[in-house]
C-alpha cells in the first residue's frame, strides 16, 4: 500500500471514529503505520519465511546466488549490522541474521557466562529474538521518520519534484527486517519441550529453526570433544515436533536446518531401536564398536546386540555410554542427513573440525546421490585457525603438485614471517573466495559466522582500553573511535538519534502540537554532527 493509500485509508477509519476522533491527523497516524509494518513476531516469520524460501529456489538455479549471515547476541548488534549493509550495498538481499545458542550461552544467561552446554535458560532464546527484531523495526522507524521529515522540508520549500522522489523511496521502502536462522540447540528436552520452544522461537519472529542430533543433557559445543549424538528417530521426532509448531502458527513456509555432529562425535547414549535388518536402527547400531562375545567369557552388566547372526558386545564405557567404531563419521554423517531431509528438514549443518572445500563437498556429494537438491547452512566458525588451516592447504596442495616448499615450516605457518609471502597471499585468496567456492562446489546455501561480533567486541574494547588509559588519554577515543565514526559515516554517531530522540520528537508533535516539548531543538549537542 503506498504512502498516500495509507492515508486515505486512515482518514476513512478515523471519520469512522465520530467527532471524539477529529484531532487526530491521518498523515502522522499513517507514518506511525508505515513505520511499524509488522505487529507481531508471527508477521515477521511469516514474511521472512517467503523471502528465505525465495532464496533457496534462486539458488538451486545458481550457486552463486548463496546467502550470509554474521551472528548477534543483542539486539542493538543486529540493527547496526543491518544499518550497514543497507549503506554499504544498498539492500538486504541475501543477507540474514544468525542466532547462536554459543552466544547466548557466553552472554545472555542469567547465571553469567556459560559453556555452550544448553545449560542456559531456554527463554533466553526467543526473548533474544523479540529483542533483535525489536531493534530491526525501530531502525525501520527511524530511516522512515527521516525520510517524513526530508518530505515536510521539500513541501514546505516549493520542492514538489523532491517531495516525490522523497514519497516514492518512501513506497518503495526495504525494512531491515530479514530472515534469522535460530539455534534451539538439542532442543533442551525430549519432542515435547522442542515443540512448546520451538513455538516460542516462532512467536518471536523466527522463521527457521535449527537442531542438533546431539543429547540434549549431554550436549557439546559443535567444535569441542565429547560429543554424544542420539538414534535417528529421536532426532526425527525433534524435527517432526518443529514442524508441527510452524504449521500449528500458521508459519507453512518455516525451514528447518538438521545439523549434525556426527563427524567429530564418536558417542551414542542409546543403542537404536530395531525390528529388522537394515532399518535405520540396524543402521545406526552398525556403527558401534562392537566385539563378538565368547560365551565362555561373558561379564555382568554387559549389553548385546545381534549382527549379522552374531551375538555382539558394543563397548560401552563407565560413562554409560556407548562408543562408535573409529572412521565411521563421514558415514554416520550422511546417513544423518539423508534421513532428516527425507523426513521434514530443509537444510543441512555438517559440524566439521576444519574450513576444507573438498572435505564438505565428498560428503554433500553423497548425499545428493539421494536427495540430488541438499543443501548446506554451513558455520566459517571462528572456532577454526583460518590463516593456519589455509596455509597448511596451500602447504599441502604445493608439496603433492611437486612445488619446493623448504622454505616453509608446515608446523608454524602461522607466524607473521610469512605473511607477505607468496604462500600468504595465495592462502588469503582462498579465504577471500572460501564463500564463494564451496557454493558452487559443496552445495552451501548459507554462511555463516556464528561468533564474529563477541570477538570484534573484544578487539574493539582491547584497542580502546589501550589508548584511552594509556598516554594518549580521550584522545584514544576521539581519534579511533569518534573521528572515525563522523569519517566513515557511522550513524550511531548521533546516537541520540538512534537511540529514538528524534522518533519520539515526532510523536510528541503529533500527539501535542504545538505545546510539544522536543528535545531536538537548536541546544541539542547532536547538532554538531550536522556537517558529518
Amino acid at each position: 500500500m503506498t504512502y498516500q493509500n495509507t492515508i486515505s485509508q486512515m482518514r476513512d477509519t478515523i471519520s469512522k471514529g465520530g467527532p471524539s476522533w477529529a484531532a487526530i491527523d491521518a498523515q502522522n497516524a499513517a507514518r506511525m503505520a508505515i513505520q511499524n509494518r509488522f505487529a507481531t513476531g508471527l508477521d515477521i516469520a511469516k514474511y521472512t519465511a517467503k523471502i528465505m524460501r525465495e532464496d533457496m529456489d534462486a539458488y538451486d538455479s545458481d550457486p552463486a546466488q548463496y546467502t550470509q549471515s554474521l551472528g548477534c547476541w543483542h539486539g542493538f548488534i543486529a540493527q547496526q549490522k543491518m544499518i550497514a549493509i543497507k549503506k554499504h550495498f544498498g539492500s538486504t538481499k541475501r543477507r540474514y541474521l544468525y542466532l547462536s545458542g554459543w552466544m547466548v550461552a557466553a552472554l545472555r544467561s542469567e547465571f553469567g557466562p556459560l559453556p555452550d552446554q544448553s545449560m542456559h535458560e531456554k527463554t533466553s532464546v526467543p526473548g533474544l529474538i523479540e529483542e533483535i527484531y525489536t531493534f530491526l523495526r525501530q531502525a525501520d522507524a527511524r530511516e522512515l521518520g527521516g525520510m517524513f521529515r526530508a518530505y515536510d522540508d521539500a513541501r514546505e520549500a516549493g520542492d514538489e519534484v523532491r517531495a516525490k522522489d522523497i514519497e516514492k523511496q518512501i513506497d518503495n521502502y526495504e525494512t531491515h527486517v530479514v530472515p534469522i536462522i535460530a539455534d534451539i540447540d538439542a532442543g533442551f528436552g525430549n519432542a515435547e519441550a522442542t515443540y512448546l520452544l520451538a513455538k516460542e522461537m516462532i512467536e518471536a519472529g523466527a522463521c527457521a529453526l535449527q537442531i542438533e542430533n546431539q543429547v540434549s543433557d549431554e550436549k557439546q559445543c559443535g567444535h569441542q570433544d565429547g560429543k554424544v549424538t542420539v538414534p535417528h528417530e529421536e532426532f526425527l521426532q525433534k524435527i517432526r515436533a518443529i514442524r508441527h509448531a510452524f504449521l500449528e502458527l500458521g508459519v507453512e513456509d518455516g525451514i528447518i536446518v538438521a545439523r549434525t555432529d556426527s563427524l567429530g562425535a564418536g558417542l551414542t547414549k542409546s543403542i537404536a531401536y530395531s525390528t529388522e535388518p537394515g532399518d535405520l536402527g540396524d543402521q545406526y547400531n552398525s556403527f558401534l564398536d562392537a566385539e563378538e562375545v565368547d560365551p565362555a567369557n561373558i561379564t555382568n552388566g554387559q549389553v548385546f546386540i545381534s549382527r549379522d547372526g552374531k551375538l555382539m558386545a558394543p563397548k560401552r564405557l563407565p560413562s554409560n555410554l556407548y562408543q562408535f567404531s573409529p572412521g565411521t563419521g563421514v558415514d554416520r554423517v550422511v546417513l544423518d542427513c539423508i534421513t532428516s531431509l527425507q523426513n521434514g528438514a530443509d537444510l543441512l549443518w555438517i559440524e566439521t573440525e576444519k574450513p576444507h572445500v573438498e572435505q564438505i563437498a565428498s560428503m554433500v556429494d553423497k548425499i545428493r546421490e539421494t536427495v540430488p537438491n541438499a543443501k548446506l547452512v554451513y558455520n566459517n566458525s571462528p572456532s577454526f585457525n583460518w590463516t593456519l588451516n589455509f596455509r597448511q592447504q596451500v602447504f599441502d596442495a604445493w608439496a603433492e603438485a611437486g612445488k619446493d616448499v623448504s622454505a616453509y615450516d608446515r608446523d608454524k605457518l602461522m607466524s607473521v614471517d610469512y605473511d607477505g609471502t607468496d604462500l600468504a597471499v595465495e592462502a588469503d585468496e582462498k579465504i577471500r573466495t572460501f564463500q564463494a567456492d564451496a557454493a558452487k562446489r559443496a552445495g552451501i546455501f548459507h554462511h555463516l559466522i556464528t561468533l564474529p561480533t563477541y570477538h570484534t567486541a573484544a578487539l574493539s574494547t582491547d584497542n580502546l582500553a589501550r589508548e584511552y588509559f594509556g598516554e594518549q588519554g580521550m584522545l584514544g577515543y576521539v581519534k579511533n573511535v569518534q573521528r572515525e565514526e563522523i569519517r566513515q559515516g557511522i550513524a550511531c554517531v548521533k546516537h541520540q538519534n538512534m537511540a529514538g530522540s528524534d522518533i519520539g520528537d515526532d510523536h510528541k508533535e503529533y500527539f501535542a502540537g504545538e505545546a510539544a516539548l522536543k528535545a531536538g531543538g537548536k541546544d541539542n549537542t547532536m547538532n554538531q554532527f550536522e556537517a558529518a
